[in-house]
């Protein structure tokens, strides 16, 4: 599906800006934040601002069209693949990997716990990646 595409089947008007951060975040799959989409971005776009990529991503994030990920304290990352999934974050080089498992997932539309209703779940695991553990033992 094309970054215009997906952007009016959430609801979100398509501008040149909003389509050009979308297809971003759908061509680089690795968890970026604003300040990365935006020293990409900004060379192609000289107009662009930090704050209307910031903005547009949390309006993403809003409407459904990407998720927001707060996987540490430091950063907000974001994600095109709203697809249920986990995520992985690797202590030593900080990258974040998408995780596929069904632990911890369920389906949140008809899972209700206590009377509440669910509308999404965040997994987050943390840890060394196996990069950075081959690393470590060839040093």
């Amino acid at each position: 599906m094309k970054a215009y595409d997906i952007l009016l089947a959430h609801q979100v008007k398509p501008s040149v800006q909003r389509i050009a951060i979308m297809e971003y975040l759908m061509e680089h799959k690795t968890h970026p934040s604003a300040e990365e989409v935006y020293a990409s971005l900004s060379e192609k776009m000289p107009t662009l601002s930090k704050t209307t990529v910031y903005n547009t991503l949390r309006l993403f994030a809003e409407h459904g069209a990407a998720l927001m990920l707060t996987i540490d304290d430091k950063n907000v990352n974001f994600d095109a693949d709203t697809s249920q999934h986990a995520h992985f974050l690797c202590k030593t080089c900080g990258k974040i990997y998408d995780f596929h498992t069904q632990v911890g997932l369920s389906k949140t539309k008809e899972l209700r716990m206590e009377g509440h209703e669910i509308e999404e779940t965040h997994v987050y695991y943390r840890g060394v990646c196996k990069d950075c553990l081959k690393d470590k033992m060839t040093n």
